[in-house]
């Protein structure tokens, strides 16, 4: 399997590529790239990084929601115009997912457009988020409000970065690895993968292996519905769930984790419809029970889980819209009423009673 591939947008077609992150700024840096560089990266490789760029070509972000809003932007445009930047030039983006949108971002407004290129430095960037064209940004204290679909000309991923991540962000990569897979019918790449679950954590650079096919899979959507209008649809699987799941736990939990969950809760839910055996069910379950957190439903936190699934993007009316699964590689999206039926299997997923009200 090659380390190289192409993915094309509407924009342009863009390469990505396994390499070593340094020779990766040497062909980059230029008379007009700019690098930005997440702050806790730039602690931690920086020194050699910066040997590419003179200073006032460095622009060092605090990597966190506050920088990824619309002010926090507009203080990142202003300071590159007054260090002259041009049509001509391009950023040079090493971090993870708050970098990549706030780089993406600023190179979809900056002279209507201008180059960029990606290295990310997570496990979630590199085996996700780094390919699809999309940019988020907040407006104030509502998330993700603004954004761009707008590819980097480049990206270059480079695994040694995941050794230096906390486990839990190489967990909650490994959510979405599982989510890919599961979506793409590759139950027995998921299996392999928890097989190595501790050998993985102990080495994260042996998730090489795995985020090339989960890209390879992202690459077969999004180059067929890469504005996300249709097929794209099924990448929301297990995020319904697991996004409520952030919510009430005010994100102490991870994304990657709850989505993990929020997958086997689809499985359960679809499960209950009579859509996959319990036996299929179960084997399921069994791939992602290693990666899950310890989450579980109380009196006290289900209005919160369900208020917040309530106010899930994809709902129409009162009703869900979650996606659902007939088995590996069957996923589907389909309304499904908030009812006292769909409350009662919410906490039968949880062993636990359904609260008399």
């Amino acid at each position: 399997m090659s380390d190289k591939f192409t993915v094309r947008s509407r924009i342009r077609e863009y390469t990505v590529e396994f390499t070593d992150h340094l020779k990766a700024l040497e062909k980059c840096a230029g008379e007009g790239a700019f690098l930005v560089l997440d702050e806790k990266v730039g602690e931690l490789y920086g020194g050699k990084m910066k040997e590419f760029f003179a200073p006032e070509k460095i622009l060092m972000v605090h990597a966190d929601e506050e920088s990824k809003t619309l002010r926090g932007c507009q203080g990142l445009i202003k300071e590159l115009i007054e260090r002259g930047i041009r049509r001509n030039n391009k950023l040079v983006a090493v971090g993870g997912g708050v970098i990549e949108d706030i780089a993406g971002f600023m190179s979809t407004v900056i002279f209507r457009g201008i180059e960029w290129v990606f290295i990310p430095t997570t496990l979630l960037a590199q085996a996700d988020s780094c390919i699809g064209s999309k940019s988020s940004i907040n407006l104030g204290r509502y998330k993700n409000m603004l954004g761009s679909f707008y590819p980097p000309s480049n990206v270059y991923i480079d695994v040694e970065f995941l050794k230096t991540l906390p486990e839990s962000e190489i967990k909650s990569g490994i959510g979405e690895v599982l989510h890919f897979y599961l979506i793409a019918g590759e139950e027995e790449l998921a299996g392999r993968m928890m097989s190595e679950y501790d050998a993985i954590l102990a080495d994260p650079g042996k998730m090489k292996d795995y985020i090339l096919p989960s890209l390879l899979i992202k690459k077969s959507v999004i180059e067929v519905d890469e504005l996300d209008k249709n097929e794209r649809n099924i990448f929301n699987y297990g995020h319904t769930f697991g996004h409520a799941i952030e919510t009430v736990t005010s994100y102490g939990i991870n994304h990657g984790q709850a989505v993990t969950m929020g997958m086997d809760m689809a499985n359960y839910i679809s499960m209950k419809k009579g859509y996959i055996k319990e036996e299929v069910f179960d084997r399921l379950h069994g791939i992602l029970a290693r990666n899950m957190p310890d989450f579980a439903l109380s009196e006290e936190s289900s209005d919160g889980y369900f208020k917040a699934l309530s106010k899930d993007k994809k709902n129409v009316g009162a009703d869900l819209g979650c996606i659902l699964t007939k088995g590996p590689g069957k996923m589907f999206k389909e309304l499904v009423p908030m009812n006292r039926v769909f409350k009662d299997d919410i906490f039968e997923y949880f062993g636990r009673r359904t609260p008399d009200r």
